[in-house]
């Protein structure tokens, strides 16, 4: 006689997944969405993670570093955050408002340290000074670099001022810690870009036609609107260096009288090494070359501009 076949023993893996599917009938179907939502929930968790990660790295990527001589600018490509405000021109002349001196306290004491350290050389030039002058431009860009330091009692003493004027420092930054580094002066035209310091947009050395066309604005033709700390510039084409700048002092801090001056550096003297001089506004109007005269009538005088750093 034929036995039967007998059943087929279940395994206790098939044994347990009986028991689940007898356990998720019994709880009905709305209950079983419930486990299977918050299952699928837990399993995107790491994922999501993931994604939040590699998103945050690609972002930080994006962001491009900027050497600012003695500190590093990151700039955001999008956004306005405060560092992306930094490179903002408001004005659309190629120089970013954080580099402008806002407040009128810190445009005051910035005048008043650019005229004082520039008239100081005349009378008592440091030796940085007697190494670095050599021509109309770089007085003007020693007297804005040093305008821009934080005058500590180390710094005085480097100096080797004369006296104390007892001017106050400017307080949005100081020099070389701002916002262009050591690269103070822009060398060409064209808007505000976070990549301008690395594309030698700036730069720590400029010449005088430099300083008119990309670091000044103009303001007259007439002295009379003239204000200390203005430059006044001229050409002369015959000369090998066509371009000339004076920087008008004002009432002097050396000189008795009450009469507004001007100082400059005559730049090469005919193979010399020029030097520094000091005259009064009122005589050089009156100079006895014309071309030299800071007149309307005279077209090789171009005008009284202001530095862009005060606008």
């Amino acid at each position: 006689m034929r036995r039967r076949p007998s059943a087929l023993k279940m395994c206790r893996q098939n044994r347990h997944v009986k028991r689940l599917k007898a356990h998720f009938k019994s709880l009905g179907p709305t209950r079983v969405m419930r486990v299977f939502g918050w299952v699928g929930l837990l399993a995107l968790l790491p994922v999501s993670a993931l994604f939040v990660f590699r998103h945050a790295a690609v972002r930080a990527e994006s962001i491009p570093r900027v050497d600012a001589g003695e500190a590093v600018i990151a700039v955001p490509r999008d956004g306005a955050t405060s560092q992306d405000r930094a490179w903002r021109d408001s004005l659309g002349d190629g120089f970013p408002d954080a580099a402008r001196l806002d407040s009128a306290q810190d445009r005051e004491n910035f005048v008043r340290w650019l005229t004082w350290l520039a008239e100081t050389q005349y009378y008592a030039p440091s030796s940085q000074a007697k190494t670095d002058v050599r021509d109309c431009a770089a007085l003007i860009r020693f007297a804005f670099r040093n305008a821009l330091v934080a005058h500590t009692p180390a710094w005085r003493q480097d100096a080797a001022l004369l006296f104390d004027p007892g001017f106050g420092d400017i307080t949005k930054f100081h020099y070389p810690y701002g916002p262009l580094g050591r690269a103070l002066f822009r060398t060409r035209p064209g808007p505000v870009s976070p990549r301008d310091l690395e594309q030698g947009a700036f730069a720590e050395f400029v010449d005088s036609a430099t300083l008119l066309r990309f670091n000044t604005f103009p303001i007259s033709r007439d002295l009379r609107a003239t204000r200390p700390g203005d430059l006044l510039f001229f050409h002369q084409p015959v000369q090998r260096e066509p371009f000339h700048t004076m920087l008008f002092v004002g009432k002097s801090s050396f000189q008795p009288q009450g009469s507004d001056w001007i100082v400059y550096h005559t730049g090469d003297l005919n193979g010399r090494r020029g030097e520094i001089r000091e005259v009064q506004a009122q005589t050089l109007l009156e100079h006895p070359d014309l071309h030299w005269r800071p007149l309307a009538s005279n077209p090789n005088f171009l005008g009284v501009y202001r530095l862009e750093i005060l606008r």
